[in-house]
């Protein structure tokens, strides 16, 4: 009975590790991280993936509850985190870009309920949304479990982790908040900026007109029909992130 005991505690450290790694990414990357995926579903997901993953690689024993235990605890929340942050800055820049067409189209205080971003525009619920399906549409949940797979080769429990590299590339890879957000609103928010001003050239001209009445109204609908036909290019530059996203988890990895 004793073996048997000793049999179960090392089988449970050898599990721990890949458990918290996925944990964590599951924690923090996009889609799985939606408070519609409910603790049960997200913890379930996390034991089946570390059930499948566990008889393709040799696991080390480390007690957790030592210093070595709870530095290898910290190191490997930290890898999960930051492969799920990585992907979490697309839908960061999708919010930005949102934000910079809702105040332009006057529909900054038209908020909704974001299920993981929180209050945010109408239009970046949108783009969520649209992301999420062109996520989903390009494989984008097979291609990370793959890749949170192949961390485990690249970046082995119990190894050496240059964590202030992961960070710095973590840092360098933020900025694509503000630059995906240009690139999806500012075209929008220019053509809105003109139709603007043409609406002050009107009111500037006939000062009898109510610009209240007026402006708002068309600029709503001027920016509902701009975002329609800009519809084609923002799912261009959606499904170009996401392929930047899964890049840089690749070169975070080491595998590029």
């Amino acid at each position: 009975m004793d073996f048997l005991v000793s049999e179960i505690v090392d089988y449970f450290y050898r599990l721990l590790w890949p458990m918290v790694r996925v944990s964590a990414f599951l924690l923090a990357a996009p889609f799985f991280s939606l408070q519609a995926v409910t603790v049960r579903i997200r913890v379930l997901l996390a034991a089946l993936l570390t059930w499948l993953i566990y008889p393709l690689f040799d696991w080390p024993v480390i007690d957790p509850i030592t210093a070595l235990g709870l530095k290898e605890m910290v190191v490997q929340v930290f890898i999960g985190v930051t492969m799920g942050l990585i992907l979490q800055i697309v839908n960061a820049a999708l919010i930005v870009g949102g934000q910079g067409i809702s105040t332009s189209m006057g529909l900054s205080m038209a908020n909704m309920i974001d299920a993981n971003m929180g209050n945010v525009p109408v239009i970046s619920q949108f783009l969520v949304v649209c992301s999420t399906l062109i996520f989903l549409g390009l494989g984008g949940h097979v291609i990370v479990i793959s890749l949170l797979l192949e961390s485990f080769r690249l970046l082995p429990i119990a190894a050496m982790i240059d964590m202030q590299a992961l960070s710095a590339l973590m840092i360098q890879w933020s900025s694509m908040i503000f630059i995906g957000a240009v690139l999806l609103g500012m075209p929008m928010m220019a053509s809105l900026l003109l139709i603007n001003m043409g609406l002050g050239v009107i009111t500037r001209a006939a000062p009898a007109l109510n610009i209240f009445a007026v402006g708002f109204p068309a600029m709503i609908l001027a920016g509902l029909l701009l975002l329609l036909m800009s519809m084609s290019s923002i799912g261009f530059r959606i499904t170009w992130l996401w392929q930047q996203a899964f890049d840089i988890l690749g070169q975070a990895l080491g595998g590029t």
